[in-house]
């Protein structure tokens, strides 16, 4: 079992910038790939980001070059780092966690509001 806590969401101008956060608890955490999703009102939820090491990261086409991914496998932590924000970026953020190797994401955190806005 994972359990996954997110923090960092808020509201934003366009063209700014946010940290999302989230602490992963566990057995053998370092053995999970930890990633980002997404779901904006009436769309289907949508991966961002993905890390299994810091040479291992993937990035949706929407996040290339404008957000950055990182992990701490000591403190078992994830966070993604976005910049250059639009207002297609406002939705629900969520923390997930799925075994290496494994085609499905198993866990995910209870989401985090992110709203760019003027």
């Amino acid at each position: 079992q994972v359990q996954l806590v997110e923090s960092g969401g808020g509201l934003v101008q366009p063209g700014g910038s946010l940290r999302l956060s989230c602490a992963a608890s566990g057995r053998a955490i370092g053995n999970y790939v930890l990633g980002w999703f997404r779901q904006a009102p009436g769309k289907e939820r949508e991966i961002v980001a993905a890390v299994y090491t810091a040479s291992s990261t993937y990035y949706a086409d929407a996040a290339k070059g404008r957000f950055t991914i990182s992990r701490d496998m000591a403190r078992n932590t994830v966070s993604l780092k976005m910049d250059k924000l639009t207002p297609d970026d406002t939705a629900i953020y969520y923390c997930a966690a799925k075994f290496r190797g494994s085609d499905s994401w198993h866990y995910y955190g209870q989401g985090t509001q992110v709203t760019v806005s003027s």
